[in-house]
């Protein structure tokens, strides 16, 4: 009954304010893209998850060849601090002075002369594999290849992952299952292989690494004189804890046949669960938690939940079917959109802000990007599904609110100045970049605008209302009057969403200045629709902001940067330029948009733009651009470009520049996908290619 009125209280929340008709036969259309492997894939697993807690599976339905993670949001650790006098504590760390406007201000940057405590607080925490599950073939070495028949199917629509293979003539049948409301999978096997005593379930624990990326596997089994485990049996049921230095985590299973677990094998964190007699299928649950849990759902309570969770998922929300389109560019799309929702709501709807590569691996120690924020999770609103939205955001921003307002305030500021690349402490990682990065600044303003839109009520001014006025108060606080221009300047030093420019050279960035004045906007909006006081610093900065600075008729990265358009360094990365107007909607206070200017830069980037450096969320967004600019062909042609891939399962490659999965490659291509179903503000409805014949129901138009 609980269960039914979860599913029932998300889908009334996820059709407010837009009321979906419901004719597409939205089953059909997702199982048409359920993926399907006979070998496991190099890269990626196959994933069962509910946001918070992923397991990753190798063509076994387990974990048996390929290591992959069993990944959360709660499970980090930390390595002991150094023992270097001076260097023992975070508060050792003092970072590093530049000097600003004439100042020297502090930035959260490695120190030289503090290396030690520097690296810690960039290296720690990091998140960990809670463990791996896999079959065990009684101490024969036996490889993937000796497998035959071997076969596998992720049900999109239940959440189940179905796997079966031979082993010596003998079947094997595998279903794979993730609790949508607690951190455990559940499993079922058959087998007469059981009976024989040829095949038994192994449960192994890696140790962390410092590794800045760990992909396409977290962590390390031969390091076990590093790590401890503990097992107690029970009756059906058995616990493992792990202890790795200050970080203990349980490991909870719970089976349902004749069984006997034991373990660890000798000079192993491994440990092995034997069905006994004449026993053929065994179903297990297996729960990881941060403190020992007793309240365990049954494989079948698990299987039920799940069914109904993602039956909800997929009917409560917006909706494309792109399936009466002769095309193949269309069924790429359709391909693509149907992944991309099952695995960022795998992977990245949680109650922290997801890291790049989601819970299938490690970047960046497995912290996550403030200015990431937007990619990864805006979509949900644009897709009607708040409730997901709504698990990390406003909360994120209330819980870092403090240690902001503390990081501007020791820098001379007011307001709450966010951090970049973090983790649950709320701590900045220490880092050039990290400090120096302003675009994430105007992020809570987007994502408070979009909930009005759908839930323009008191309770969503109220749940904003903290947050952006520190934010804004930063922004104005942060903007510098230039006496010369008489002009309010952002930078120097600073670096723009490229990260590719001398930060000390680096100054008006375009699109960080149209994002501030757009900051700005909803800031003084938001005071008017509570009949609030609007500071007149807010608005004496949003009305002198510099203007958009300019280079060969066409838009600049950053005023008065050397050979814009002419040299190769100046059309690299991010071509952010381009989210001016497509990712933001025009400016609703100060200078219109000369849309000459946009219209060249556009056609620039095209045409100049290194696009073989750029990755992800850059492709979704010159979509988005081209949009706006009535070119949907172009916008097509961006979301299919050939180095914005995907791979088999949905998984957004990552390329040269960082490893696969790239999560915002996904979220910014569903982003872009509502833009062209919902239409925006002044050119409502759809936006795709002429003759296409498609179906969509449950979006509201975007800014």
């Amino acid at each position: 009954m609980i269960l039914q009125l979860f599913a029932l209280l998300f889908l009334l929340v996820a059709l407010q304010g837009a009321q979906a008709t419901c004719q597409i036969n939205r089953r059909r259309v997702v199982r048409s893209f359920n993926p399907h492997r006979n070998a496991s894939s190099k890269t990626t697993p196959l994933q069962v998850g509910n946001g918070n807690f992923a397991f990753g599976v190798d063509v076994t339905g387990l974990q048996t060849f390929s290591p992959f993670a069993t990944m959360s949001t709660w499970g980090w650790h930390n390595f002991s601090l150094p023992t270097t006098k001076g260097q023992t504590s975070v508060d050792d760390f003092t970072g590093l002075d530049w000097w600003t406007h004439g100042q020297l201000v502090n930035y959260n940057q490695p120190n030289p002369a503090e290396s030690e405590i520097s690296n810690w607080l960039i290296q720690n925490p990091q998140r960990v594999n809670l463990g791996t599950i896999g079959f065990w073939f009684n101490g024969q070495d036996v490889t993937e290849e000796l497998l035959q028949n071997k076969s596998q199917t992720l049900d999109l629509w239940t959440g189940k992952i179905s796997s079966s293979f031979t082993y010596n003539g003998t079947p094997v049948e595998v279903e794979t299952w993730a609790d949508p409301n607690s951190d455990t999978v559940g499993v079922a096997i058959e087998s007469e292989l059981f009976s024989k005593g040829s095949l038994s379930i192994f449960f192994d624990f890696p140790f962390p690494t410092q590794n800045k990326f760990d992909a396409p596997f977290v962590g390390v089994f031969n390091a076990t004189d590093k790590h401890t485990t503990r097992l107690q049996r029970g009756e059906s049921k058995a616990t493992i804890q792990h202890d790795i230095d200050s970080t203990s985590y349980f490991t909870s299973i719970l089976w349902d046949s004749d069984a006997a677990i034991a373990g660890p094998i000798e000079k192993t964190h491994r440990y092995v669960l034997q069905p006994l007699g004449e026993t053929k299928k065994i179903e297990l649950s297996v729960s990881f938690s941060p403190v020992l849990s007793t309240d365990i759902p049954s494989f079948s309570d698990i299987t039920a939940a799940s069914s109904i969770w993602w039956e909800s998922f997929w009917r409560s929300s917006a909706f494309i079917d792109l399936s009466q389109v002769k095309s193949p560019n269309a069924t790429e799309l359709q391909r693509r959109t149907i992944l991309s929702q099952y695995l960022t709501a795998v992977n990245s709807a949680s109650s922290y802000p997801p890291q790049e590569s989601g819970l299938v691996n490690n970047g960046w120690y497995g912290k996550f990007h403030l200015e990431m924020i937007l990619w990864h999770l805006l979509h949900f609103a644009r897709w009607n599904r708040f409730p997901l939205l709504w698990r990390s955001v406003p909360n994120t921003y209330s819980q870092y609110l403090d240690s902001s307002v503390t990081r501007a305030k020791l820098q001379g500021y007011d307001g709450a100045r966010w951090g970049k690349m973090t983790d649950p402490t709320g701590r900045s990682a220490p880092g050039e970049i990290n400090s120096l990065l302003i675009w994430q600044q105007s992020h809570p303003m987007y994502f408070a605008e979009l909930e009005y839109r759908s839930f323009p009520n008191d309770t969503t001014l109220k749940a904003w209302d903290k947050v952006l006025t520190a934010t804004a108060d930063f922004m104005a606080s942060y903007a510098f009057f230039n006496e010369s221009t008489k002009y309010y300047d952002l930078g120097p030093p600073m670096y723009p969403a490229s990260e590719n420019t001398n930060p000390n050279a680096t100054i008006n960035p375009a699109f960080e200045l149209a994002y501030w004045r757009f900051g700005l906007d909803i800031a003084i909006r938001w005071k008017q629709r509570q009949n609030l006081t609007i500071p007149d610093k807010w608005v004496g900065i949003r009305d002198n902001l510099a203007p958009l600075p300019t280079a060969d008729d066409a838009l600049a990265i950053y005023e008065g940067i050397p050979n814009m358009w002419r040299e190769k360094a100046t059309v690299q990365d991010h071509p952010a330029m381009s989210a001016i107007f497509g990712l933001l909607p025009p400016p609703s206070s100060g200078p219109t948009l000369n849309m000459t200017v946009v219209k060249n830069t556009a056609d620039k980037i095209r045409d100049l733009w290194d696009l073989g450096d750029c990755w992800g969320w850059d492709f979704p967004m010159l979509a988005m651009n081209s949009l706006r600019l009535g070119d949907v062909d172009r916008a097509v042609a961006y979301l299919l470009h050939p180095l914005f891939e995907f791979d088999d399962a949905g998984y957004p490659v990552g390329g040269s520049r960082v490893p696969t999965p790239y999560f915002p490659g996904s979220s910014s291509f569903l982003l872009a996908m509502a833009m062209m179903a919902g239409g925006w503000d002044g050119k409502p409805g759809t936006h795709f290619p002429e003759g296409w014949d498609i179906q969509v129901e449950g979006f509201v138009p975007g800014l």
